[in-house]
């Protein structure tokens, strides 16, 4: 159930976007945000230059809880640092510019599972779709509630559906940029495994990402990102086996491509 809006102790989340040369996907991201039926959101965009027509784009939808930066920087995870650092609510999230809410309801859920002071964050489940099609489901990638030693067998949340507290990244840091392509896996990890903080999982499908984003775009990446995973794993303490934790991975994503036409079901 979504949060109600108009009860003052709902939470006020920051909702930042990231994005850079997006003129084919950032329209679509920006109507689903701007249809949540949960209002007491910011919405950050941290645009690193574009030369295409995004800013044009953004400058044609305004919203009176949407703020641009719009600038050269280092990569992905730096323009996320930067997010954090405007960010002004209580609980904070992202959505990739080629990225939707999988409902109008989305933020109200995550408001919701976030009204009680006894979690630090949530996440939920998400699903791969076509990147022209965004109504035909490629993978589903349902998590689950956390455990111990999950990231060592290769289990992570989705991290667009990742919302943590604000006070989380003023006491345990934000992304590591030595990471270049798994940042936001060593962000959960170190959060969830070293810091345990107290997180809800959420059972339902709250974002729709499109195939072809930086890490999923060739096998290259893939293989980058894992190995930077295991490097993540190795700096922040937690023991593993390389060969479970590859084993565990192919399982996982067989799994994801076998649910996807389970997802509406589980979403429902």
């Amino acid at each position: 159930m979504a949060a109600d809006t108009a009860n003052p102790s709902s939470p006020r989340i920051s909702l930042i976007t990231v994005c850079w040369n997006v003129e084919q996907t950032i329209a679509d991201t920006l109507r689903s945000i701007d249809t949540q039926t949960y209002r007491n959101f910011e919405h950050i965009i941290i645009d690193g230059g574009s030369k295409d027509s995004t800013l044009a784009i953004i400058a044609s939808a305004p919203a009176d809880n949407r703020r641009v930066l719009s600038g050269p920087d280092g990569g992905i995870y730096e323009a996320m640092n930067k997010g954090i650092g405007l960010a002004a609510g209580d609980i904070i999230g992202f959505l990739n510019a080629d990225d939707i809410f999988e409902s109008s309801d989305s933020l109200g859920t995550v408001a919701a599972a976030l009204e009680d002071e006894a979690y630090d964050g949530c996440y939920g489940d998400l699903v791969y779709v076509s990147n022209r099609h965004t109504d035909r489901k490629i993978r589903y990638w349902k998590s689950r509630a956390f455990r111990s030693g999950s990231f060592a067998r290769g289990w992570c949340p989705p991290h667009p559906t990742f919302y943590v507290r604000r006070s989380i990244y003023d006491q345990f840091g934000r992304f590591d940029l030595r990471y270049r392509l798994a940042a936001d896996v060593e962000l959960m990890m170190r959060f969830l495994e070293v810091a345990r903080i107290r997180t809800i999982y959420i059972p339902r499908v709250l974002v729709r990402m499109r195939l072809g984003g930086v890490t999923n775009k060739n096998v290259q990446n893939i293989s980058r990102q894992n190995k930077e995973v295991l490097s993540a794993l190795a700096d922040n303490g937690l023991k593993v086996s390389t060969s479970m934790f590859w084993a565990f991975k192919i399982v996982n994503r067989l799994g994801q491509f076998l649910m996807r036409n389970r997802s509406r079901d589980l979403s429902a």
